[in-house]
């Protein structure tokens, strides 16, 4: 694998970044006032815009999940004309306070198209407006509904929605019957976010190479998601922090010019001494979710490496 990043990364390196114009925080009601405004923007529903022919290539059925507060939708789709042979429970990234965005629903579509799968992308309730507590349990009973099926179910997230996974897989473990019940046969980490602490040597010093993602700005967002009085350490918000031992085996991707790097690093030191399966790729020089991102030689790399591991079909 090249060890230095294509000129395409480069180029993307400095694009997207501006594009979403990326920036640490001035102050929290700013930051509050940016987030709500910028989610004002977004129609509701599924955003297939990055899937050329979605609608006609991909059937997709909307369901609601119960939340502690109220709903939220979960989006499933998998490619017309062909049965199954995999449920991807994918959670999205985005901090915590995004919801999915078009390039996760490309990816996603990707991999429903290279494993004969149907993917599962719950657009679970977001901070400021709300915490954790409003969407994981819903999210947790989502995940056990999925493993009561015919087909293996894998988890796979990016960045936030990698922490998420984690954070499922850890609950699913501990929720699950000794006697045995059905649990995610594999997951699939992008950049995942799993510790909000920032606890992580290095994390500070990483980040000032980091072009998209800045710590004061990562701080007030995990907050938020933890709500006032929460605990940023607790399993269900840091699952690197928590017990690593009995998950499934795992395929971690991130670059080194990422600021969550520092994190993944840790976890998997932590896997090794849990003996838990985890392979860990880090790719010098690249960004936050590199593998996601379009047009990329670094991305279509990643998606082999994945597809590999869950065993494509095609």
């Amino acid at each position: 694998m090249p060890t230095t990043p294509s000129l395409r990364h480069e180029l993307l390196a400095e694009v997207v970044p501006r594009l979403r114009r990326a920036g640490e925080v001035v102050d929290e009601p700013t930051e509050r006032a940016r987030v709500l405004a910028r989610k004002a923007t977004r129609s509701p529903g599924l955003p297939t815009v990055a899937v050329p022919g979605f609608a006609r290539r991909f059937s997709v059925v909307e369901e609601e999940v119960d939340g502690a507060t109220g709903p939220f939708p979960a989006y499933s789709f998998s490619p017309r004309g062909l049965e199954p042979v995999r449920t991807i429970l994918y959670l999205h990234g985005g901090g915590y306070v995004h919801g999915i965005d078009p390039f996760q629903v490309r990816y996603a579509a990707r991999l429903a198209s290279a494993l004969d799968a149907r993917v599962v992308m719950p657009a679970y309730a977001t901070a400021p407006e709300h915490t954790w507590r409003e969407s994981y349990d819903g999210l947790v009973r989502l995940a056990q509904r999925l493993l009561t099926g015919r087909v293996p179910v894998t988890l796979v997230g990016d960045s936030a929605g990698g922490g998420l996974a984690l954070a499922l897989a850890l609950s699913l473990r501990d929720r699950t019957p000794a006697s045995g019940g059905a649990s995610p046969d594999r997951l699939v980490l992008h950049s995942p976010w799993v510790d909000l602490t920032l606890s992580a040597p290095d994390t500070e010093a990483v980040a000032e190479t980091d072009p998209w993602l800045f710590p004061g700005k990562a701080r007030v967002w995990a907050r938020w998601w933890a709500g006032e009085d929460d605990d940023l350490a607790r399993p269900e918000l840091s699952p690197g922090l928590g017990d690593l031992r009995r998950l499934p085996p795992t395929l971690m991707l991130c670059g080194g010019r990422d600021m969550l790097a520092p994190g993944c690093r840790a976890l998997a030191d932590r896997a090794l001494v849990a003996g838990w399966d985890l392979t860990y790729v880090e790719r010098p020089g690249l960004i936050h979710v590199f593998g996601l991102l379009p047009g990329l030689p670094e991305a279509r790399q990643a998606m082999r490496a994945v597809t590999r591991f869950l065993g494509a079909r095609r």
